[in-house]
C-alpha cells in the first residue's frame, strides 16, 4: 500500500503553508487551485484495495476546497469547484459533479452518483446505491436508506433516486427505492415511504402527497 504525506505542493493554496498536511493513498489526480485545511485524507483504500502496493486513488477537479477531517476513499471523483465541510466521509465508487457542496459531518457511503450544483447540508446520511440529480437540496440531518428489511444483506440494497431540482427538508427520512421526482419537495421531518411525483410535495409521517406551493417551485 502506497502512502504519502504532502506538504505545500505549489498548486495548493492554504492560509498557513507551513502547517499544511494531506495524507495520500494510491495514485491520485489533483486539479489546479486545490485548497486544503489540514488534516485531509484522499485515496483511502476500500476493502478491495487493502494490502495492495498501489491502487487507484481519488480524482479531484480544479478549484476544490477540502476542510479539515475530510476523508475521500479510492475511486471517488469530485468535480470542479466542489467543497466539503469538516469531517466529511465519502466512500468508494462515488462520483460527484461540479460545484456541489457537502456539509459538515455528512456521510456518503459509496457507490453513489451525485450531480452538479447540489447542496448537501450538515449531518446528512446518504447510503450506497443512491442517485442524486442536479440542483438538488438536501437539508441537515436528512437520512436516506437502502435496506427495506434490515439486515437483508447487500444484494438487496436499493438506494433512493432524487431527481433534478428536488428539495428535501431537514431531518426527513427517505425509505429504500423511493424516487423523489423532478422539482418535488419533502417537508422537514417527513417519512417518505412511496414515490413523490414530479412537482409535488410530501408532508408528514408517513408522508402524504400534496400540491407544491407556487413559491416553492424550482427548475
Amino acid at each position: 500500500m502506497s502512502v504519502s504525506i504532502h506538504s505545500t505542493p505549489p498548486f495548493f493554496s492554504h492560509p498557513h503553508p507551513s502547517l499544511f498536511q494531506m495524507i495520500e493513498y494510491g495514485t491520485n489526480t489533483i486539479g489546479e487551485s486545490l485548497t486544503v485545511f489540514e488534516p485531509v485524507t484522499i485515496g483511502f483504500p476500500s476493502r478491495d484495495y487493502i494490502g495492495r502496493a498501489d491502487h487507484p486513488g481519488t480524482v479531484i477537479g480544479a478549484g476544490v476546497t477540502l476542510r479539515s477531517g475530510t476523508i475521500l476513499y479510492a475511486d471517488v471523483t469530485l468535480g470542479d469547484r466542489c467543497n466539503t465541510g469538516h469531517n466529511v466521509l465519502i466512500r468508494e465508487k462515488t462520483t460527484i459533479g461540479k460545484q456541489t457542496s457537502v456539509g459538515t459531518g455528512t456521510i456518503i457511503e459509496g457507490n453513489c452518483t451525485i450531480g452538479s450544483h447540489v447542496s448537501i447540508q450538515s449531518m446528512a446520511f446518504i447510503p450506497t446505491h443512491t442517485t442524486i440529480g442536479d440542483h438538488v437540496f438536501i437539508g441537515p440531518h436528512v437520512t436516506l436508506t437502502n435496506d427495506r428489511y434490515p439486515p437483508s444483506g447487500k444484494p438487496r440494497l436499493e438506494g433512493p433516486v432524487i431527481e433534478d431540482y428536488a428539495a428535501i427538508g431537514a431531518a426527513a427520512i427517505i425509505l429504500p427505492g423511493v424516487t423523489i421526482g423532478s422539482g418535488a419537495a419533502v417537508a422537514a421531518g417527513s417519512v417518505v415511504t412511496h414515490d413523490v411525483p414530479a412537482g409535488m410535495m410530501a408532508v408528514g409521517s408517513p408522508a402524504r402527497i400534496k400540491p407544491l406551493p407556487e413559491e416553492m417551485k424550482r427548475g
